[in-house]
């Protein structure tokens, strides 16, 4: 007999320290603020995102420090530059004089109109750059900032360390929490529920549509669907992400049952707005990747944890995958999940978007 999924909302827990922590320097980021990071024995460092330097910014951040700034970008971003790099993960530039506003745009956004001539020179990252680089991913703006050593704390700055700022999406999955659902009848599925799960943080909300009974005791079908606002909400012509969204609810209610995640990593987890801005690089000639990596992300900055997790919340850890993408069958498995199957998941191509399946074919392993 088939066990029904029962769901009822958990209170959140008190968020850990470094969640709350990283939270908040992402807001101050956002705003164009400046925070500081603590790289224990290595120093501290005040840095802020590059594409929010601003003249009286950079000089009062000039100021805090004594010491001219150096521009952090991601190794991706300085290959784009034609720049060498030693560390896999970041780069640092610097050049005879200091580096201006308008040079830090250009060099940490492909579509400023400002030149990027040097000559440039690559710096030693220091303990805390990964990290910087990192925070300012994890607020979804450009990966690259502006970021200079400091002595001493500065009074009004928030700070928070290294270890804070790496350890926070395992942590921030980890932390999340059923605490709402509601019965929404779908077009093709009207028996179903959706299921939010929110990190400790208050962070941005993942969701668990629940179509159906599924059945716990044989392998559920599921589909991990990252949010697409584009393609999921305006119809966008450009992707097939609506059609996946739409197609695998009336393939689990088709099934009886199974579990669509609807992950908040918009844009293979850059965010809407870099994702507009690939866009724009994509009409200018390149293809889906190699315009990531211009901005200067990975061809894919997703992670699956949360999505192991909230399976493992539903009571579910064994799948059959609704994918074309033989890598979320390995992330789900290296978190535990049993994928007894990958159950192929594709749509007709249209003028629009054929050049950018067949890159997700060729480039990155996509079997259609």
């Amino acid at each position: 007999m088939s066990r029904p999924l029962i769901v009822k909302p958990l209170p959140l827990p008190p968020a850990p320290n470094a969640l709350v922590a990283v939270d908040r320097a992402i807001a101050d980021l956002r705003r164009g603020g400046q925070v500081v990071i603590d790289a224990g024995s290595a120093g501290l460092a005040v840095i802020m995102a590059a594409e929010a330097v601003t003249v009286d910014s950079l000089r009062q951040l000039t100021d805090r420090a004594g010491v001219e700034p150096e521009l952090l970008v991601t190794a991706r971003r300085a290959a784009v530059l034609g720049l060498p790099f030693k560390d896999p993960a970041v780069a640092v530039l610097t050049a005879d004089q200091p580096l201006s506003v308008e040079q830090m745009r250009a060099l940490a956004d492909p579509l400023e109109t400002q030149p990027t001539d040097g000559p440039w020179r690559l710096g030693t990252p220091a303990a805390w750059a990964a990290a910087a680089i990192a925070l300012v991913k994890l607020a979804r703006l450009l990966p690259a900032a502006v970021a200079a050593p400091l002595q001493q704390p500065v009074a009004g700055l928030f700070e928070l360390t290294v270890e804070a700022i790496l350890g926070y999406p395992g942590q921030a999955a980890h932390s999340l929490r059923r605490v709402a659902e509601a019965r929404i009848p779908l077009v093709n599925a009207e028996n179903s529920r959706i299921v939010a799960f929110r990190p400790a943080d208050g962070g941005v909300e993942h969701l668990a549509i629940i179509v159906g009974k599924p059945d716990r005791d044989q392998p559920v079908l599921a589909r991990l669907h990252s949010e697409c606002f584009t393609g999921d909400l305006l119809g966008s012509l450009r992707c097939d992400c609506g059609d996946q969204l739409r197609g695998a609810i009336a393939a689990l209610a088709a099934a009886g049952g199974g579990v669509l995640l609807y992950l908040a990593q918009e844009g293979r987890n850059i965010g809407l707005i870099n994702k507009l801005r690939a866009y724009d690089l994509q009409d200018q000639g390149f293809d889906t990747l190699d315009a990531n990596q211009q901005l200067g992300f990975d061809d894919d900055e997703r992670i699956y944890l949360p999505a192991a997790l909230m399976l493992r919340q539903l009571g579910i850890v064994r799948v059959r995958l609704l994918t074309n993408n033989p890598k979320k069958v390995d992330a789900l498995a290296r978190h535990g999940i049993d994928v007894s199957e990958r159950v192929p998941h594709s749509f007709p191509a249209n003028a629009h978007n054929e050049h950018y399946l067949r890159t997700k074919a060729v480039r990155s392993g996509h079997l259609f």
